[in-house]
């Protein structure tokens, strides 16, 4: 049998210097100098340096004569230390070399669509040739490392007796808030099984069958439209638990989580991490996933204000500020405000006070000098918006993020992570003009709630939470309804008919009416996570075979068109889009 290697050449240390040793890899580099030829071999774990010299073997360097990069190659020589003034210091191999005596090409590559190393290459042709992406050191890393912190999630929740259940991929549409994929059989024409979303059903129906602590890293799909921090095919880690404990999961999930800061990136966070309620994170970040990289804390200013002089603050539903560090502008104000009118603001309203502690603003007339000398602060710009509490925190969150990029207040360096937690059971949809359900219909209230889904729905929390870390979401769960009675209300409050509520939940309804115990968990995006973990910015770059940002995957053409026999046997017709563009 051919042996292709003795050891990966990334092994070699100066303590084999004197072997002879048989290598094989990839030509990552290749310099030519007047006959003597200097090859980088790269393997999986590095590169080692090959010297070819014809007056040591004039055959390996017949062999390497029209050599191209990323070529597969094996050579057989002498390990041998590199002279003083050789040595490269930025290779892990750089104080040795192997001088050749044997060479082959296994693997002949063709001209490049580009290098390696080369800069700015278009997310479309890096995917279309993916295979030759991958080999990129920062691709390389980038998958090995969510291969690690995979691995790390099993063992912390098989350590703590969680059993790995596979749920299935084909099944019955669920309201998780995207679209479905659908897929059709050609047993059942005209009928459809759904890709999951998530497995919350099922997993449900496993803890009320016994199995009090499930887990799984489940693939999910949500056809909705892709940006840089959201995917249709993901890959989640999936919790449940019987008779659940919210001190429990949050400890659980912060060991691992901190775990695999330590083991993947060598950052080692505190815990237990800290917690805030959904309606705090909402009034002083404008976010229900803050960034707490930086201290800009948004400022409550409708009592303060709700007698002045100013009709935009006095008869507005909420008005809030982001107090600024530094006189701004009016040029920059401008600018900032254009944004804002642009995230659907009516105005930006502001007063900057200057160091010796004048006022300069249109809208200081309009205010009392109480009102002015509550809010004055030397040398800091406050930054107002008015109007519904919704809209308000929405926009000042956005102003908040901004301005802590543009003013440099974020510590890039810092991993700040917090629980948020009770959010909203339902948010009010005005074009239906019906309650929706906040994260989804099997979510639990909280015991305080439970007298205001008769009265004030909309008032109701939910025994939800979030985990997050550098203003990204990296977990969420809840506690799920467990009694059919209740289950059957939130239902009602949703407008789900009980024919509804038969057809689509029908066993999830059976079940619970059959011994269902109180549960929960949580789940947490692996492609999120490794985004946030290794600092991507875009989430594609987290898996090994993404689609493009148009849901196409460049490298095998897929989605195709299939053909009429194939549509003709799963009972299926396609009807082309008309042309909306203007004639």
């Amino acid at each position: 049998m051919t042996k292709w290697r003795d050891l990966r050449g990334s092994e070699l240390t100066t303590g084999s210097v004197g072997r002879t040793v048989l290598v094989a890899g990839w030509v990552a580099r290749r310099r030519d100098h007047g006959g003597l030829m200097f090859v980088d071999l790269r393997d999986e774990a590095g590169v080692v340096q090959l010297v070819i010299n014809p007056e040591r073997s004039a055959e390996a360097a017949a062999a390497a004569a029209d050599l191209r990069i990323e070529s597969v190659v094996q050579a057989r020589g002498q390990v041998v230390q590199r002279s003083p003034e050789t040595v490269n210091s930025n290779m892990v191999t750089g104080q040795i070399e192997i001088q050749v005596d044997e060479f082959n090409v296994l693997g002949r590559s063709t001209v490049l669509p580009f290098q390696l190393d080369e800069e700015g290459v278009g997310e479309t042709l890096r995917i279309r040739y993916r295979w030759l992406d991958l080999r990129r050191e920062k691709m390389q890393r980038n998958i090995r490392t969510r291969a690690k912190l995979v691995s790390i999630i099993r063992q912390e929740m098989e350590r703590d007796g969680f059993v790995d259940i596979e749920t299935p991929i084909m099944g019955k549409p669920t309201p998780e808030g995207a679209r479905d994929f659908l897929i059709p059989t050609r047993l059942q024409p005209g009928r459809f099984f759904a890709l999951p979303q998530s497995p919350q059903i099922y997993k449900q129906l496993l803890v009320i069958a016994g199995f009090e602590r499930y887990f799984q890293i489940a693939r999910c799909f949500r056809d909705e439209d892709l940006r840089a921090d959201r995917l249709q095919e993901l890959t989640q880690l999936d919790v449940e638990t019987a008779f659940p404990d919210v001190d429990y999961l949050f400890a659980l999930i912060e060991r691992t989580v901190v775990r695999i800061w330590r083991e993947c990136i060598g950052v080692e966070l505190s815990s237990p991490f800290p917690r805030m309620t959904w309606k705090q994170a909402d009034l002083e970040y404008g976010s229900d996933k803050p960034d707490l990289r930086f201290d800009l804390r948004i400022q409550d200013a409708t009592e303060l204000t709700r007698g002045s002089e100013f009709g935009v603050f006095a008869n507005a539903g909420a008005v809030r500020y982001l107090r600024v560090p530094k006189e701004l502008s009016r040029g920059e104000i401008t600018k900032l405000e254009d944004t804002a009118k642009g995230w659907g603001a009516k105005g930006l309203a502001y007063i900057v006070f200057r160091a010796d502690g004048e006022v300069s603003s249109p809208i200081a007339k309009f205010l009392s000098s109480s009102i002015l000398d509550s809010l004055r602060e030397p040398g800091t710009t406050a930054l107002f918006v008015a109007d519904e509490p919704r809209e308000v925190s929405r926009i000042l969150g956005f102003l908040r993020l901004q301005l802590g990029r543009e003013l440099g207040l974020v510590d890039e360096a810092a991993w700040r992570f917090t629980w948020v937690t009770d959010f909203p059971m339902f948010k009010w949809d005005a074009d239906l003009e019906r309650w929706d359900a906040e994260h989804h219909p099997f979510t639990r209230p909280t015991a305080e709630s439970l007298p205001l889904l008769d009265t004030d729905p909309g008032g109701a929390t939910a025994v939800a939470y979030d985990l997050v870390g550098n203003g990204i979401e990296l977990a969420g769960g809840s506690f799920r309804i467990h009694e059919p009675e209740l289950q059957a209300k939130v239902f009602d409050l949703l407008r789900i008919t009980p024919e509804e509520q038969r057809s689509k939940f029908g066993f999830l309804l059976d079940a619970l009416a059959m011994g269902a115990p109180p549960h929960g968990g949580i789940a947490s995006g692996i492609d999120r996570l490794s985004m946030a973990l290794l600092n991507e910015p875009y989430i594609r770059d987290t898996l090994a075979f993404p689609k493009n940002q148009a849901g196409i995957d460049p490298m095998s053409g897929a989605p195709t068109a299939v053909t009429s026999e194939q549509l003709a046997e799963l009972g299926i017709a396609v009807v082309a889009k008309e042309d909306s563009s203007p004639g």
